[in-house]
């Protein structure tokens, strides 16, 4: 699968009965992040969870990461050698964590379960996601 470059954020959400309507929650980090903005209409697409497509968000085009950057594509969230804490929020195909940070941007995180909070160094940036490496377990109280 190819993820588009014009991807605003990413999070999983079940789909909710409320009357007569079908409803997806927008979890509030995604507005607090200003990644979208409450009135405005937006694509969605929405992508079945399953086990053997748990890692579908992490699948990249050569053209999208390796593609030159312009000024209407937002630029990754995050700076190689950059040093954040990240909660693991999944797992992916390969067994790596997964986090997500500003605007839904994807944090691949080999050794990482879902749940744990570490300290992490970026080591590698594309426009869609990264790769960090744990440095620390947990952060600081």
């Amino acid at each position: 699968m190819e993820i588009s470059d014009k991807l605003l954020c990413l999070f999983n959400a079940e789909v909710a009965v409320s009357d007569d309507e079908y409803v997806v929650e927008i979890p509030r980090r995604e507005i607090d992040s200003g990644a979208i903005e409450p009135g405005e209409t937006y694509r969605v697409a929405l992508i079945a969870r399953d086990e053997d497509d748990a890692d579908t968000e992490t699948t990249t085009s050569t053209a999208a990461s390796t593609g030159p950057s312009t000024a209407d594509q937002p630029q990754p969230p995050v700076e190689e050698n950059e040093i954040r804490y990240v909660e693991i929020e999944d797992i992916g195909k390969q067994g790596d964590g997964i986090a997500r940070v500003e605007r839904g941007y994807v944090i691949i995180v080999p050794d990482a379960e879902i749940g744990e909070r570490v300290k992490i160094e970026i080591t590698e940036v594309k426009s869609n996601f990264a790769v960090g490496e744990i440095i620390d377990d947990e952060e600081p109280q």
